[in-house]
Formats: structure tokens, C-alpha cells, sequence
């Protein structure tokens, strides 16, 4: 264990001298206040250190001691439903050591060592086991069996295995290796910087459906992918965070709020436990856990919150489950990242930010992916990542946009001018894109429907002629179109306001199934294509445009799921009747 003494404090930077023998990234303990910290450069004995809690009244000559193990999490039952910290310390024990306030230097356990857990195995001794294989089962929540894996670096024979209750820490089975006898826990650790590793990374195939029908139809991100919501203060990005970690068709929910608002992570923690989950009935807290590191808590833990969330993220991945991991906001990291930069004297790169921003990045976004995970079973599991970033101005030809851009495949652009007029989730249809669509079509025309692309294809083109037609409107006024380029207008208008508008405070439009977001569109879609026959057919315009019918069409999204079908065939009816009518007063 390498020992020195503290020479200089800089804020959240501490450099030691007399630390030769630590090595990088190793956890430290600084000061008699036993402050937790991680050092980040080495220059001959001199360390500088990243202290994640506040360093006031630190002072030159106090004792540094290095743990000699990198920063690593708990990974074992007691994860699920658990709100934790930048660097993994569970904030309702913290309050019952040190009350409301954060006080510094509190050491408290990642898992709970006094709970214990029913563990059955799946395995008995004799069997020749190897990293990532399932030994047994404890079931964590009423939603979530947290399947109990040999760490990925070991392999041998189960000399011993044992049933019953356990804690985290206790010895449930024995393993033969070429090394000795290892004794298994429910619980292991595993250092975040480093990602876990797996057998094969496959392409994403199978859409990560999210309910929300701007995202799930133009826009959809796959199982295993990763996508970005850049947009400026107040245009919904944590709004959209949180619809999705809510809806998303995910078996469990990381959500890490990194450098957030408090009262955004308030709102989290009191809506969380009492949103049922849709799919199972309980509460959604039963399949998510949640790392709060707000923006007044010290700013190097925020550096470390987003890899403490992936690594929770892939244990749980590594178990076969599809994970949907939310980091709000990247850009707070990348501040954090900056500020340790500044101190350490590097060369700043754009706008300040150190040179090493993008591989950073592409470090933890790559962390995603949909994966055949180690052991003999060859179990899949999907790790999707959804990152917000918070552009200065709202203006993302900033450094932290433009990195993230050319890592991810997904681009939710959320514009503050939709926002302005109360069009949530205020995603520009124009400039955001998704590079998954070739992939995961396919599953959309087998699983939902042949007419599905056909129609999303109909929908994004009267959106783009809308926007072409408008330039003309604003120059010279709506009466210069033509009748059948005012049904465009006038269907665009009906996709905007009725389709892509989504209210996510409302009971029902909240969430939009597959099957309820292709009928909406073949409405939509049915209502243009029939105006335009009417029209070559003499039907006024007037008549097509102020038909009582879209009103029904508009009030379709708030029809109950159970309810769609005969609700479509009522309103297909009505405005096939409609039109008709409409087709009779043209020939009068």
C-alpha cells in the first residue's frame, strides 16, 4: 500500500508526493478525513489525484494512501431499486449516518451486508464452469431474477456449492482453478473504466420500442444502439429522458443523472416509485436503479457517474436482459472533464476542453451494444444508450455536440422554437435522422405490419414538401398554391399536430403501442390520399379541407388501446362517407 503526503490542493485536484509505488486510476484515501479520490497522472512520485468530495480545509503535509485496486462497483443483489451516488454509495444509508446533509469522508457499503438473499443454484459440484456462467439465482425484485455469474476471469471445477439464505459477502460456493480454491460470493467487483467483456457483438436488428411516436416511427434507435438528444435549455430533453426510461421495452432502467438540476432529480425519485409499469403491473422502480449526482455535489464525481451507471448497466446485460441506460446530461460530464483539465495545466483543445473529449466519448457510448455474453450458454443482451446533451445557447456545433454526432446513429434534434410553441417532445422532423432504419425495418414489417414503412415513407415526404411549400407561403401568401398542394399543407398539419404531437402528462397518449401509431398513420395517410381523388374529381376544396371527420381523425390518440380497432373502422367509414358527400357538391 503506497503512502504519501498531500503537497498541494487545487479545488477538486490534490497533488501527493511519496506515491511512486501507486499505480494509475488507483483509488486513494486523502487526508485524516478519509476523502475518497482516484489518481489520474503520475510524474516520478508525484500524483495527482481527482478527490470526489469537497476539499476545503485540506491542507499541504496530510496523509494520502493509495488502496492499490482501480475504482470499481459492487455488482450483486441489492442493485435494483437502489439510488446511489456518483462513485456507487447508497444515498438513504449515507442519510442515515450523516442526515440531510452530505457530510465528507462517509464510508458506507455499495450492497446492504446485513440483508440476506434466497440464492438457489443451478449447478451442482463437479461442474466445469467458466467466466460469465450462470451458477444460481436470486430473485431481487418481484420483476427482476438476478442470475449469479462466475466472474469473467475465472474458470475451473465447482468443488462445493451451497442453498439457502446468504449475504452479499458470504461464501455460496467453492471453485477448483489452476490457481487454488477461489471462494464465490453472491457479489463481485468489477473497475469502470474497463468494460466488461463478452464472446461477440452483433448488429442491432430489433428496434428498442419507446412508445413515443415521434421517436418510434421516424426516428427509432435499436436494441443495443445508442442515440443523442441535443437541445437548449428548456426544449424537453429531460422530459424525453424520463418518457423513456418510463416506456422504453426494457427489462431494466439505468438512469444517471449527471450535474442535473435537483429538482429534476426529485422529480425522478417521487415519480419512479409510484409509475407502474406497463408490462408488469408493479412499480417501475422494481426493475431500475437510479445515480443521482446533481449539479451542487462535487464536480469529479460527475467525471465518474456516467461510468459507474454502464458498468451496473453491462452486469446486468451480461444476465441476457436488454438494459436502456439515460445519461442527463453528457455535457455536465465533459464540463467536469474540463474543469479536472484546466487544472492539471494540459493543453486545451476546443473551446477549453481537453484534446482526448471525443475518445472519451466513443469510449463509453461504444460500451452499448447488443452482445453474445460470455459462458457456455451464449446468452444475448442488448445495452442501449440514450445521452442528452446540453449545447450552450442551443447552438451543437459545440465541441460535446459534434463528438457525440459522429459516434451515435441516432440524432433526436430537439428545437427551441417547437418548445416556444408547446410542441413536446420538440424533435425537428427536418434535421434529426436515425441510421438504424436499414437494419431494423425488417422487423417492423414482420412484426407490425408490410404497410408500416410504406406509410412512415408517405408521412416524411409531406412533411419535407410542407417545408418547401412554406418558403412560397411566407413570400407571397397561402392563396398562390395550388388546391392539391393546400391538401398537402393541410395534411402536414394534421401529421404535426395529430400524429407527432404527444402529451406525455396525459393518461392515455402518454405511451402509443406499434399496432395504435400504424392505424393513426394509415388515418392520416387515408385522409390525404382520398382529398386528392376528390379533387381530381371536382370536389371543392373548402369542403375537403373543413371536413367534421378531422376532428375525429385528430382525437384518435386519446382512444384506449382496446378500443383502436373498432375506433379506426368508425373514422375510416366516416371519412370514405365524408368525401363522398364532399364528391357530390363538386358535381352540383
Amino acid at each position: 500500500m503506497s503512502k504519501g503526503t498531500i503537497k498541494k490542493v487545487a479545488g477538486p485536484l490534490v497533488i501527493a508526493s511519496g506515491m511512486r509505488d501507486a499505480n494509475m486510476f488507483d483509488m486513494v484515501r486523502v487526508s485524516n478525513q478519509r476523502l475518497i479520490g482516484e489518481i489520474i497522472e503520475i510524474h516520478g512520485d508525484e500524483a495527482s489525484i481527482q478527490v470526489y468530495e469537497e476539499t476545503s480545509g485540506l491542507g499541504p503535509g496530510e496523509p494520502v494512501e493509495s488502496l492499490d485496486v482501480p475504482m470499481s462497483v459492487e455488482l450483486g443483489p441489492g442493485l435494483i431499486s437502489s439510488i446511489y451516488d456518483g462513485i456507487q454509495r447508497p444515498l438513504d444509508d449515507i442519510m442515515k449516518v450523516s442526515g440531510n446533509s452530505l457530510k465528507r469522508g462517509v464510508e458506507v457499503a455499495a450492497l446492504k451486508r446485513d440483508k440476506k438473499w434466497q440464492f438457489v443454484p443451478t449447478v451442482e459440484a463437479g461442474a466445469e464452469v467458466e467466466g460469465g456462467d450462470i451458477i444460481g439465482t436470486v430473485q431481487e425484485t418481484i420483476v427482476v431474477e438476478q442470475k449469479i455469474m462466475v466472474p469473467p476471469n475465472m474458470k475451473g471445477t465447482i468443488k462445493e456449492i451451497k442453498s439457502g439464505e446468504f449475504t452479499v459477502d458470504e461464501t455460496i460456493a467453492v471453485l477448483s482453478t489452476a490457481d487454488g480454491d477461489k471462494e464465490l460470493t453472491l457479489a463481485q467487483k468489477w473497475p469502470v473504466r474497463v468494460g466488461r467483456p463478452y464472446k461477440e457483438k452483433l448488429n442491432p436488428s430489433q428496434p428498442l420500442i419507446t412508445g413515443q411516436r415521434v421517436v418510434d416511427t421516424f426516428f427509432p434507435i435499436a436494441k443495443g444502439g445508442v442515440a443523442a438528444v441535443p437541445g437548449p435549455f428548456g426544449s424537453g430533453k429531460t422530459v424525453i429522458q424520463h418518457q423513456l426510461a418510463k416506456w422504453a421495452e426494457a427489462d431494466i432502467v439505468v438512469y444517471i443523472g449527471c450535474g442535473e438540476r435537483g429538482n429534476e432529480m426529485t422529480d425522478v425519485l417521487n415519480e419512479f416509485p409510484e409509475l407502474k409499469d406497463p408490462k408488469t403491473g408493479q412499480s417501475l422502480m422494481e426493475r431500475t436503479v437510479l445515480i443521482a449526482n446533481t449539479s451542487d455535489m462535487p464536480v469529479a464525481a460527475r467525471e465518474a457517474s456516467i461510468y459507474t451507471g454502464i458498468t451496473i448497466a453491462e452486469y446486468f446485460r451480461d444476465m441476457g436482459y436488454s438494459v436502456a441506460l439515460m445519461a442527463d446530461s453528457t455535457s455536465r460530464w465533459a464540463e467536469a472533464l474540463r474543469e479536472m483539465s484546466g487544472r492539471l495545466e494540459e493543453m486545451p483543445g476546443e473551446e477549453g476542453y481537453p484534446a482526448y473529449l471525443g475518445s472519451r466519448l466513443a469510449q463509453f457510448y461504444e460500451r452499448a451494444g447488443h452482445v453474445i455474453s460470455l459462458g457456455k450458454e451464449g446468452r444475448e443482451g442488448q445495452l442501449s444508450v440514450i445521452g442528452a446533451v446540453s449545447p450552450p445557447g442551443g447552438d451543437i456545433s459545440e465541441p460535446v455536440s459534434q463528438a457525440t454526432l459522429r459516434i451515435v446513429k441516432v440524432f433526436w434534434g430537439l428545437d427551441s422554437a417547437l418548445a416556444y410553441r408547446r410542441h413536446f417532445p420538440a424533435i425537428n422532423w427536418l434535421n434529426s435522422y436515425s441510421l438504424y432504419l436499414d437494419n431494423i425495418g425488417p422487423w417492423f414489417t414482420k412484426n407490425v405490419s408490410p404497410e408500416w414503412l410504406e406509410c412512415r415513407q408517405e408521412m416524411m415526404n409531406l412533411l419535407q414538401e410542407e417545408a418547401n411549400l412554406d418558403e412560397i407561403v411566407k413570400m407571397v401568401g397561402m392563396d398562390a398554391l395550388s388546391a392539391s398542394d393546400r391538401i398537402k399543407m393541410e395534411a402536414a398539419r394534421s401529421i404535426r399536430e395529430d400524429y407527432l404531437h404527444q402529451n406525455s402528462f396525459h393518461d392515455i397518449d402518454t405511451y402509443t403501442s406499434c399496432e395504435k401509431q400504424l392505424l393513426m398513420m394509415k388515418l392520416v395517410c387515408a385522409y390525404y390520399d382520398e382529398a386528392q381523388e376528390a379533387l381530381k374529381e371536382g370536389a371543392p376544396l373548402n369542403e375537403l379541407i373543413n371536413l367534421p371527420v378531422r376532428e375525429q381523425i385528430g382525437r384518435y390518440k386519446y382512444t384506449e388501446e382496446k378500443d383502436i380497432k373498432a375506433e379506426y373502422e368508425r373514422i375510416a367509414t366516416e371519412l370514405t362517407r365524408q368525401i363522398t358527400n364532399a364528391k357530390g357538391k363538386g358535381e352540383d
